[in-house]
C-alpha cells in the first residue's frame, strides 16, 4: 500500500507543479507573484491580470488535478481495494505541488482551485455543492478566501458522512482543510481586523496605463 501510495502522490505532485497562474502572467509579461497577495493562484491572477486570466488560472489549476485522478483511478490502479484512498493521494499531492513547486522555489498558490479539481474527480457532487457554497458566500460577502476556507472545510464533512468510519479518508481529507487554513493565515487575520480585500479589488501593475 505504501508503494503505491508514494506513487500517486509523486504523480499528484508532478502535476500540480505546473503553476497555471505564473505562466498566464509570464504571457503578461510579469511575475505575478509579484504582485498583489504574491502567490500564482486564481484570486491573484483575477485582480491582477483581469477575469480572462482568473479564469484561464482556475480552469488550468483545477484541470490539473482532474488529469492525474483520473489516470490513478481509471489506468494505474484501476480495480484497487483502494479505489477511493489512492485518488485522494493523488490529489493531494497536487495540492502540494501547486502550493510548494520546486521549480518556483517553492513559492506556488494556496491550492483551492486545485482542491476544486480534486472534489470534481474525486465525486462531482461534492464540487456542485463545494461550487453554489462558494459563489454564495462569495456573493453575500465579497470575500473570496472566506468561501474559500468555508470549501475546504466541506471535505472532511462529506468523506464523515459517505464513508463513515474510515479514519484513513477522514486523515487526508482533513489535511486539506488544514493546508487551505494554513495558506490562507494572512486572510484569516485580516478578515478578524475586517481588513481583508473583496472581489473587484483591481491590483495596478507598474507600466499599465491608469
Amino acid at each position: 500500500m505504501l508503494s503505491k501510495i508514494l506513487i500517486c502522490l509523486v504523480l499528484g505532485y508532478a502535476f500540480g507543479c505546473f503553476s497555471t497562474g505564473y505562466v498566464v502572467g509570464k504571457a503578461n509579461n510579469i511575475d505575478i507573484r509579484n504582485y498583489g497577495s504574491g502567490n500564482a493562484g486564481t484570486t491573484n491572477a483575477l485582480r491582477t491580470l483581469g477575469w480572462k486570466a482568473g479564469l484561464i488560472t482556475f480552469l488550468g489549476d483545477a484541470f490539473k488535478a482532474v488529469i492525474p485522478i483520473l489516470l490513478v483511478r481509471f489506468f494505474i490502479y484501476p480495480n484497487d481495494n483502494l479505489a477511493e484512498l489512492l485518488p485522494l493521494y493523488t490529489g493531494l499531492g497536487v495540492v502540494l505541488g501547486h502550493n510548494f513547486p520546486v521549480w518556483l522555489h517553492f513559492k506556488g498558490g494556496k491550492g483551492i482551485a486545485a482542491t476544486g479539481g480534486v472534489m470534481l474527480a474525486f465525486d462531482w457532487r461534492l464540487a456542485i455543492a463545494a461550487l453554489l457554497v462558494f459563489i454564495i458566500v462569495v456573493a453575500i460577502t465579497r470575500y473570496v478566501s472566506l468561501g474559500s476556507l468555508l470549501i475546504s472545510l466541506m471535505f472532511p464533512i462529506w468523506v464523515i458522512i459517505l464513508y463513515p468510519g474510515n479514519l484513513h479518508m477522514f486523515i487526508v481529507s482533513l489535511i486539506f482543510t488544514v493546508s487551505a487554513f494554513y495558506k490562507h493565515h494572512g486572510n484569516i487575520k485580516r478578515l478578524l481586523n475586517g481588513t481583508e480585500n473583496k472581489i473587484g479589488q483591481k491590483i495596478k501593475i507598474e507600466g499599465q496605463n491608469s
